[in-house]
């Protein structure tokens, strides 16, 4: 809740907001996110994900357009149709088919095809909005969000990676599922070479990266 707010401001503060504009939120879940930033307005919001449970509570319950993503395929809107495109925490999800994460258990080659198909929906992110807002955490922080676990287990490889979780997910406090690929800052300048790049802070480390087109 306290990034959230945080965010928030970051996003008031640096992109001009357009009252009546169309709005995407990328893998924006049930949309609650968008109802923090934008209290009184449904109309003009677009929420994409890939599950169609949470699109079903971002429709019937809040209200909102919805969009089933296929992660495979480019987002179905012609160029620069959103005043603003949103995507908070979801590109480091785009990464290989869901069905194969634990398949994968090569450290190079789920890294060169999450990078290919990360580059790919930054591209989207660019061509279908006039303005974006893109957030993801950073790889270096000392605490990795998805498993809230120390980052340290990041630079093993992949393979013990995924039995890392597989084991951890057995009784920890926090679950997931080996999806994502954490990005460095060069990694994020690259997809967003055009952006503003804000490094978002805890404890005077950099815990996430945020790139804004206005």
């Amino acid at each position: 809740m306290r990034y959230e707010k945080s965010r928030n401001k970051i996003i008031k503060a640096n992109i001009d907001l357009i009252p009546n504009g169309k709005i995407l939120d990328l893998g924006g879940c049930t949309g609650e996110r968008m109802k923090s930033l934008f209290p009184n307005k449904t109309e003009g919001i677009y929420i994409a994900n890939i599950s169609e449970k949470a699109l079903d509570v971002a429709k019937n319950h809040n209200g909102y357009n919805t969009i089933l993503l296929d992660e495979s395929r480019n987002i179905p809107f012609e160029d620069k149709y959103f005043d603003l495109v949103f995507s908070n925490s979801v590109i480091e999800h785009v990464t290989v088919d869901k069905n194969q994460v634990y398949n994968i258990t090569s450290t190079k080659t789920f890294k060169e095809q999450s990078l290919a198909r990360q580059s790919r929906f930054a591209e989207e992110i660019k061509r279908v909005g006039k303005k974006y807002f893109a957030q993801t955490p950073y790889k270096h922080f000392i605490i990795e969000s998805h498993l809230w676990f120390p980052s340290l287990y990041l630079y093993l490889p992949r393979k013990i990676q995924i039995k890392l979780i597989r084991f951890l997910n057995k009784f920890w406090i926090k679950r997931t599922s080996p999806d994502f690929s954490l990005l460095t800052i060069n990694d994020f300048k690259g997809l967003f070479s055009e952006a503003k790049i804000i490094k978002e802070k805890s404890f005077f480390l950099t815990k996430s990266l945020i790139a804004i087109k206005n």
